[in-house]
């Protein structure tokens, strides 16, 4: 289920160990995973996955895989976060059943619309500030797109791209649901204390 509050989904950096980010990242207080590693093997996305699935149950938070809905299915994850190039969400969730989470990664209002009613539960948008952590063909929205997109849905809203302790506060006060980082924990001096403080920036938010 999707926290009804402001909250940190830490999504896998590819050149570093899944499990040890994860660890850190949930030790900060992140209440959501997702693995994602385009260039692993199935076998080892597997294997990742049962482990982080473990380590989530412990810690009370979602474990999301990215992409691959036999992944997700095989590892009994929470759910699967999907891409617009990816598997239509309405034939992932003919797979995946009513009882799993399912995300969709957006860019538009039509985008959002669309995944909402392929029965998507909540949306993934951006990205909203430059990041160096994914290719990208656009430019960035900034965090006032983020009202088109709640406007256009009914379903939370999650905010990914660029986003870092100094700017974190800017897509939550949009109406951002939740933010989605990679290197802001993955590459920090202090990969804990980093999900920490953006948890904490969140619960200030919350709190205003």
């Amino acid at each position: 289920m999707i926290p009804n509050h402001p909250f940190l989904c830490f999504v896998t950096d590819e050149i570093l160990h899944p499990v040890e980010q994860v660890h850190q990242a949930l030790g900060g207080g992140a209440a959501m995973i997702q693995l994602r590693h385009k260039s692993a093997s199935g076998e080892q996305l597997y294997r990742w996955s049962i482990e982080i699935r473990d380590i989530c149950r412990e810690r009370h938070a979602i474990f999301m895989v990215n992409d691959r809905v036999d992944i997700a299915i095989a590892a009994d994850a929470d759910g699967v976060h999907l891409g617009q190039q990816d598997l239509p969400a309405a034939e992932a969730r003919k797979l995946l059943g009513s009882s799993k989470i399912l995300g969709v990664s957006v860019s538009s209002p039509q985008e959002a619309v669309d995944a909402e009613n392929e029965s998507a539960d909540y949306v993934g948008f951006g990205h909203i500030f430059p990041t160096s952590s994914k290719e990208k063909h656009t430019v960035p929205t900034g965090p006032e797109a983020i009202g088109s997109i709640i406007q256009a849905v009914r379903i939370p809203v999650i905010a990914i791209g660029g986003i870092n302790p100094e700017n974190a506060h800017l897509p939550i006060a949009a109406g951002a649901s939740g933010i989605a980082v990679i290197t802001a924990i993955s590459r920090a001096e202090d990969p804990e204390a980093a999900a920490g403080k953006l948890v904490s920036l969140l619960e200030l938010n919350r709190l205003r």
